[in-house]
């Protein structure tokens, strides 16, 4: 993850605010950005972050029905940390297709990473190619090839 970059730190606090309100049991609060991100406010592009939560919160119905036919559990089982990260990415992949499908699996591979269980990350990337493979087939299908090239 480009860690300097607004969009990157976007991510990265929303999944923090996705993160606690599902283990708090409640919705993100409008001022999660302040809480999540007070050592880089500056440097974070509120809008998307705004985007993210506010679509992963109202496609959230959506995004858990791609998600049940990735996933090898039940959605309450998935850890908290990596069903966050699912979700928001599902999010982009269903409802921002200006976004790049590496940069959204990418991105969320180093989110699991950087706040993941040891292996969450590759749980994370085996899903995400699963809903890649589904919602963005032709973008896919060039990444696959890419790095068969490799």
């Amino acid at each position: 993850m480009a860690a300097g970059l607004p969009r990157s730190k976007a991510r990265r606090a929303a999944v923090q605010a996705l993160y606690q309100s599902l283990v708090n049991n409640e919705a993100p609060q409008k001022d999660a950005l302040d809480f999540v991100t007070a050592e880089y406010a500056d440097k974070i592009d509120s809008q998307y972050f705004t985007t993210l939560i506010e679509g992963t919160i109202k496609h959230q119905e959506a995004i858990d029905a791609e998600l049940a036919q990735a996933v090898d559990r039940d959605l309450n089982a998935v850890d908290p940390v990596e069903i966050s990260v699912l979700r928001m990415a599902t999010f982009e992949f269903m409802q921002l297709p200006e976004i790049p499908y590496r940069v959204v699996l990418n991105e969320a591979v180093e989110l699991a990473k950087s706040f993941g269980g040891e292996q969450g990350h590759k749980y994370v990337n085996g899903v995400l190619d699963k809903i890649g493979a589904s919602l963005r087939p032709h973008e896919h299908q060039a990444a696959r090839a890419a790095r068969s090239r490799k």
